[in-house]
């Protein structure tokens, strides 16, 4: 099968003069050549009070998460994303009860992280006992430390355990009333920079008696507009070329469904970013999956991407008639 994939994505200035290294002071070139430490944010907190979600939503803005990380490895993995050459600039560690003989050493490494100036903070997710219990008791799962006694009992003994940690959190959520969407939106609040899309849209052309992708999120039929194949001249094109997307724009229609289908889009890429969505994926279909599907995911695609949605187009099914 033959893919076309190309991305539409806002450019950032560069700099056109070339700094002239030569006259640059030793310390000048020391400070060049120094790796970059990593901003390192460590996800603590009871069993069940949202540690996976807040960690999913720091994966989401692009941080590096790594899940139950001994502590007595984190100031490796910080030294590792210090030689990525800034491929590795964030990272979030998940720290829990899971590790159980690896959690007193955490001390330890906060102290070497210190020593070492790495800016980190502690996200501490709390919540009541009754709301841990009623999570554990839907998901009909024990709680790691209760052993043979009862989930409450584990509560008290992870919270016991706990109580320094909290005492030296940076970011102390609550969760007993939240919910996923509630929690992320804490999270991005805290976390989110301007970097960071609204939603990331993948708009897909393709033939839609292949089916659709599994994590389609919405469809588009395109076969309502009349179709190039069967305009002699056309019909060897693709939607790539401009005579083809001129004739399926001409046709009634087509301009008015693109406007008012990229305003729903805006609609609703504003109720995914309040909900913690962050990726849709548009699937644009049509008979051949070459003319009229390509030619409006290219339209949506860059209309999206002027509306700054951050926008990859792939063309699944080109070529595959």
């Amino acid at each position: 099968m033959t893919q076309h994939a190309h991305e539409h994505r806002n450019d950032r200035g560069r700099a056109d003069g070339a700094e002239d290294v030569s006259t640059g002071s030793t310390n000048e070139k020391a400070e060049a050549a120094t790796p970059a430490i990593p901003e390192l944010v460590i996800i603590s907190g009871m069993s069940g009070a949202g540690r996976s979600t807040a960690a999913k939503c720091l994966e989401d803005l692009g941080w590096f998460v790594v899940d139950n990380l001994p502590p007595a490895l984190i100031p490796t993995m910080v030294e590792l994303g210090a030689r990525s050459q800034g491929n590795v600039a964030r990272i979030a560690v998940v720290v829990d009860v899971r590790g159980r003989r690896f959690f007193d050493n955490l001390r330890e490494s906060l102290a070497d992280l210190e020593a070492k100036h790495v800016t980190r903070r502690i996200v501490f997710l709390e919540s009541s006992d009754d709301a841990l219990v009623r999570r554990f008791e839907s998901v009909r799962r024990p709680h790691p430390l209760q052993g043979d006694g009862r989930i409450v009992d584990g509560i008290a003994a992870e919270r016991d355990l706990l109580r320094e940690l909290r005492g030296d959190a940076d970011l102390v959520i609550d969760t007993s009333s939240l919910n996923v969407h509630e929690l992320r939106a804490k999270m991005d609040a805290q976390f989110a920079v301007v970097e960071v899309p609204v939603v990331v849209a993948k708009v897909m052309s393709l033939v839609l008696k292949f089916g659709l992708p599994v994590d389609a999120d919405l469809v588009v039929d395109c076969r309502f507009l009349p179709n190039p194949h069967w305009v002699p001249e056309l019909r060897p094109f693709t939607g790539l070329n401009e005579e083809v997307s001129d004739y399926v724009f001409d046709q009634p229609g087509a301009k008015e469904f693109l406007n008012q289908y990229t305003e729903l889009l805006q609609l609703i890429a504003t109720g995914y970013r309040r909900e913690g969505k962050r990726y849709v994926t548009i699937a644009v279909g049509c008979t051949g999956g070459k003319h009229r599907s390509v030619a409006m995911s290219e339209k949506l695609a860059a209309r999206l991407a002027t509306e700054g949605i951050e926008t990859v187009l792939v063309h699944r099914d080109m070529g595959r008639e």
